[in-house]
């Protein structure tokens, strides 16, 4: 069946600069180690996608349709529908003393925040730093080489890639979800407690939700803490150690 709009699926992967051969991003690990493009840290797994939603380059979004589960397929995306085209009006010139001051020592193709922006250092003088707020995929024709591996059917398998895709350090069947009359419990893992940033994540998550099950009114996160041992009481501590004391002879 054809892929279409709307549709929960999961995808492998690999973006090339089309003008460089670079490899911008793959969800395969296996082709990240043999292209020199490996990072540590990151998990390559399957990338969850809702067709049509916008959350990949709009060319990719709209090669999905149409295509087979298991088909693999080579879309080229021009700049237009992938990051858009380069903007001379985000090129700015920022004081040097400015990163001094916060203890950063700027090289070229570093990149930093700044005003809540991502910027990448193009060029360092004697007193100034040009960044570029461009996104560093700008102006780029993007070739993708993607296979969409499976489309998610049910709504446990849909809502757990929505809770994954959020919150990516945690596999998803680490949360129990249960759906009573319109009311939607998740119940968080204990290792999730003490995630950086864990309370805007629970609002991103129920937020998606809401949005993609009209039919849900409301998402609960219940964080419970279990006893990791039995409660020994002190008569059978006493049992305990009277079976453990030798009988005479």
């Amino acid at each position: 069946m054809a892929i279409k709009n709307g549709d929960f699926i999961l995808a492998n992967l690999t973006c090339k600069v089309k003008e460089s051969g670079e490899i911008a991003e793959t969800t395969l690990e296996k082709t990240a180690r043999e292209t020199g493009a490996y990072k540590e840290g990151t998990t390559y797994e399957p990338m969850f996608v809702i067709v049509g939603e916008g959350w990949v380059p709009k060319g990719l979004d709209e090669s999905f349709a149409g295509m087979e589960v298991g088909q693999a397929a080579t879309v080229e995306v021009p700049p237009e529908k992938g990051y858009g085209l380069r903007d001379p009006s985000k090129m700015k010139l920022v004081p040097l003393r400015r990163f001094r001051v916060e203890g950063i020592t700027p090289l070229p193709g570093m990149t930093v925040h700044l005003e809540g922006k991502p910027a990448i250092i193009r060029t360092v003088g004697a007193g100034r730093v040009q960044v570029d707020y461009n996104h560093h995929l700008s102006g780029k024709t993007l070739i993708y080489d993607v296979t969409v591996e499976k489309t998610l059917e049910s709504f446990e398998e849909r809502i757990k890639a929505i809770l994954h895709r959020r919150i990516t350090s945690l596999e998803a069947e680490k949360f129990t979800t249960k759906l009573l009359e319109g009311n939607l419990t998740v119940e968080t893992p204990e290792e999730a407690f003490f995630l950086e940033g864990l309370q805007v994540l629970k609002q991103a998550v129920g937020a998606d939700i809401l949005k993609y099950y009209p039919e849900i009114h409301q998402v609960s996160f219940i964080e419970a803490i279990r006893r990791k041992e039995p409660v020994v009481t002190e008569a059978q501590s006493q049992q305990k150690t009277a079976e453990n004391i030798p009988k005479p002879e």
